[in-house]
């Protein structure tokens, strides 16, 4: 989640009209939404304004072009023109970064209490960074793709991004790595690389554009671990174009740690994500605010990576080992030596030669600790944690020579009794990665959705959400909260709750509302921003709203 460019805009004869707030740059990329059969005429003009055409999105009629500020202007002014808008950014929202293991999220959310036999029956479209398909813990999924404009081979991910989340929502219980919410390879995945291989950014008419195609390909679950902090009407609309048809789009919530709404995930169609972490406790970098809906594990999730591009490590102290952590960055080395006390690293360790510093956290960078064992002579360093809980650390892109790991509070603890011991620190490639962020918490919720789902496909994509903000497990302030949402979006529970009452006691969906405690409004009812009972979207101009 980064800064994008800030426009004031004023509405003018029906459209849209923006002039920057700062120096800008000499264009822009614009969405022109034109009234239908006009694209023809609206092409022309667009080239006769001397724009570049970069997308045309036909079922929208509707055309992304990059130009100068003065043309979208004139563009707008263009009596075959409905309105002009920025065609806004959107980001990743990733926030850090043997034998089969069951990362902590699986069981938070339930999906390990029921059975996912019958999810052949959904299929669940990731728009994302790609797929890394040869990985041994993805090979064996039932998975197509589609590339974007110049993003590469859907099948293909050197982002990481992509991968790590196609793992959460489906690992394959293979006996090796680690096991997804859809783990028996039953789930039909569609992969729709909008980001390329420096994961940068997309636009939001490449989003529309990626959410046609998963509804093409029979997405029933759109899961998107991406955002940005600026809205767009033609954006919204294509979203609750899409929820009146029956998809259910997902969508993080965003890890700027501070209220502002993320897009997509704020729009009433679209399922808000918010991160907690082991504890149940919301992550310090996950927005809070009135779209929050859901909330699922996103710190410290345990996924797959392509293949070798991850890290693991290995610390013992003879004959125990000790849970560690690779630093993100550390070289692929191991080294070995008396296990000495460094203090907090602040400068080069003296007495470290030959040896594995133990460094405590806090003062200075993870980065200078390890440049400071370094500099002493040290063969490897290990630094604990300040706080309860493992440590995921990064050098920020230093190069240091030695590896180096982080391990937890407790253990750096127990560690300073051990002193003089020979300890060894290894640091080696693999396929799987700790990641933290609302991207992270979004698999997880998008997984149970497909789960919950495939054993009542009479429900609509409405009466699904709203089982699923019914049954949510309750944190934080008593009731929906702007942190937690309605809660812990949890898979069992929804599965009990429709067997009980059907897919009619599911109610219907909504964003920051609590799901399945009101009866389903119809078309043309009165509703809110917060409204989860619309058998569609709350739409309107504030304090009329009505459910479309």
């Amino acid at each position: 989640m980064t800064r994008a460019i800030r426009l004031i805009c004023a509405a003018a004869l029906g459209v849209l009209l923006c002039s920057t707030a700062w120096a800008a740059p000499a264009t822009e990329r614009y969405i022109v939404k034109f009234n239908p059969g006009k694209a023809d005429a609206v092409r022309a003009a667009l080239k006769a304004r001397g724009a570049t055409i970069e997308r045309e999105l036909p079922g929208h009629d509707a055309m992304a072009a990059r130009m100068p500020d003065a043309a979208a202007a004139g563009m707008a002014r263009n009596p075959n023109v409905e309105y002009v808008e920025v065609d806004q950014k959107r980001y990743l929202v990733s926030h850090l970064e043997g034998s089969e293991a069951e990362p902590y999220g699986i069981g938070m959310v339930q999906a390990d209490q029921v059975p996912d036999t019958l999810a052949g029956n959904r299929t669940l479209c990731i728009i994302d960074s790609g797929y890394s398909h040869s990985h041994p813990d993805l090979s064996a999924n039932v998975a197509t793709g589609t590339n974007d404009s110049g993003t590469g081979n859907w099948y293909v991910d050197l982002s990481q991004h992509g991968t790590h989340v196609g793992g959460t929502v489906s690992a394959i219980d293979n006996g090796i790595g680690v096991v997804g919410v859809l783990g028996s390879g039953a789930v039909k995945l569609h992969i729709v690389k909008v980001f390329g291989d420096d994961g940068t950014w997309a636009y939001s008419s490449d989003l529309v554009a990626a959410l046609d195609v998963c509804e093409s390909n029979g997405a029933n679950v759109v899961s998107m671990s991406l955002g940005g902090s600026f809205k767009s009407r033609f954006e919204d609309g294509a979203f609750g174009t899409a929820y009146g048809r029956g998809v259910l789009s997902i969508a993080a919530a965003g890890n700027d740690g501070n209220t502002r709404k993320s897009y997509p995930a704020s729009y009433d169609s679209v399922v808000s994500v918010a991160a907690i972490d082991s504890a149940k406790m919301i992550a310090d970098f996950s927005q809070q605010n009135g779209a929050v809906e859901l909330a699922a594990p996103g710190v410290g999730v345990l996924s797959t990576v392509p293949v070798g591009t991850g890290t693991e490590s290995t610390v013992t102290v003879a004959p125990d080992t000790i849970d560690s952590n690779a630093m993100e960055g550390s070289p692929l080395t191991n080294g070995s030596g008396p296990l000495v006390d460094c203090g907090l690293g602040t400068s080069a360790c003296g007495g470290a030669s030959g040896a594995v510093c133990l460094l405590a956290r806090g003062d200075i960078a993870f980065s200078d600790k390890v440049l400071n064992c370094q500099a002493g002579g040290g063969a490897a360093a290990i630094i604990y944690n300040n706080v309860d809980g493992a440590l995921l650390g990064t050098l920020g892109g230093v190069s240091t020579a030695i590896p180096s790991v982080g391990v937890s509070q407790a253990d750096g603890q127990a560690l300073l009794g051990r002193l003089g011991e020979s300890a060894t620190v290894d640091v080696a490639a693999s396929n799987y990665a700790y990641f933290d962020g609302t991207s992270m918490a979004t698999p997880h919720a998008s997984g149970v959705a497909a789960l919950v789902w495939s054993h009542f496909t009479d429900c609509t994509n409405a009466e699904i959400r709203g089982a699923l903000n019914a049954t949510a497990e309750d944190l934080g302030a008593a009731g929906r909260d702007n942190a937690y949402g309605n809660g812990l979006v949890r898979a069992r529970s929804a599965f009990d709750y429709l067997t009980a009452n059907g897919c009619a006691g599911g109610g219907g969906g909504g964003g920051g509302g609590g799901g399945g405690t009101c009866p389903l409004l119809p078309k043309g009812a009165p509703c809110s921003d917060n409204a989860d009972c619309c058998s569609g979207s709350c739409k309107g101009k504030p304090g009329a709203k009505t459910c479309k």
